[in-house]
C-alpha cells in the first residue's frame, strides 16, 4: 500500500513532551498542533450542514479547509495544517505525474470553512457526492485532522482493519512500549 504523503515524516507527540508543549506551545521549537481524537456522530441537515463537535470546533480553530481524503472519506483539516501539506506536495517535482494527479484532486476538491454562530459548516455537494454522505455519518479525529464519514462505510472500514490493526502494529509502532 502506497504511503500517504500527508503522513510522511508526522510524528505525534509523546504523552511527556505534550504536557510540557501544552503549557509553551511548541514541540522541539516547532508550533505544536491540536491533537483531534475521538468518534462523534452529527447529523447533516436537509441544507447540508453538520454541527460540529465543540471540542473538535475548538481544535480546528475559526477557519478550517474541509478536502477530499482518502477512503472516500472527507479531511477537515486546520488552515495551518492544510497548508503545510499543500506546500508540501507542490515542492514535489512537476515531472512527478503522481504528485501532479493527487495535488489536483485533492487542491480541486477543497473549500475554506468557517462554523456559523451554532457551529455548523456547510459539507458542500461536492464532497457529500465523493464521500457518500446522507445525513448518517461519523467524524473521526485522526491526529492533525478531522475525517468525516459515511456511517455504514465507516464501520465497514472498522470492522475489515480490527485484525490488521493487531497485526500490524509492531511494524507501525516499534518503538512505543505499550
Amino acid at each position: 500500500m502506497p504511503e500517504d504523503p500527508m503522513l510522511q515524516g508526522q510524528t505525534l507527540p509523546s504523552a511527556d513532551s505534550a504536557g510540557s508543549a501544552a503549557q509553551s506551545g511548541e514541540i522541539g521549537g516547532m508550533p505544536m498542533l491540536p491533537l483531534l481524537l475521538g468518534t462523534y456522530t452529527p447529523k447533516i441537515d436537509v441544507k447540508g450542514r453538520m454541527a460540529l463537535p465543540a471540542k473538535l470546533r475548538a481544535q480546528l480553530g475559526p477557519g478550517m479547509v474541509m478536502a477530499r481524503g482518502q477512503e472516500r472519506c472527507v479531511y477537515l483539516l486546520p488552515q495551518s495544517e492544510f497548508r503545510r501539506i499543500a506546500m508540501r506536495i507542490q515542492r514535489t517535482s512537476m515531472g512527478n505525474k503522481a504528485a501532479r494527479d493527487y495535488l489536483r484532486v485533492f487542491l480541486s476538491g477543497a473549500i475554506d470553512q468557517d462554523p456559523d454562530k451554532q457551529g455548523r459548516v456547510l459539507v458542500p455537494p461536492m464532497l457529500r457526492d465523493y464521500a457518500k454522505l446522507g445525513s448518517d455519518i461519523v467524524v473521526i479525529g485522526v491526529g492533525t485532522r478531522a475525517e468525516i464519514w459515511n456511517r455504514e462505510a465507516w464501520e465497514r472500514y472498522l470492522s475489515e482493519q480490527e485484525q490488521g490493526y493487531s497485526d500490524i502494529s509492531d511494524d507501525v509502532l516499534p518503538a512505543v512500549d505499550f
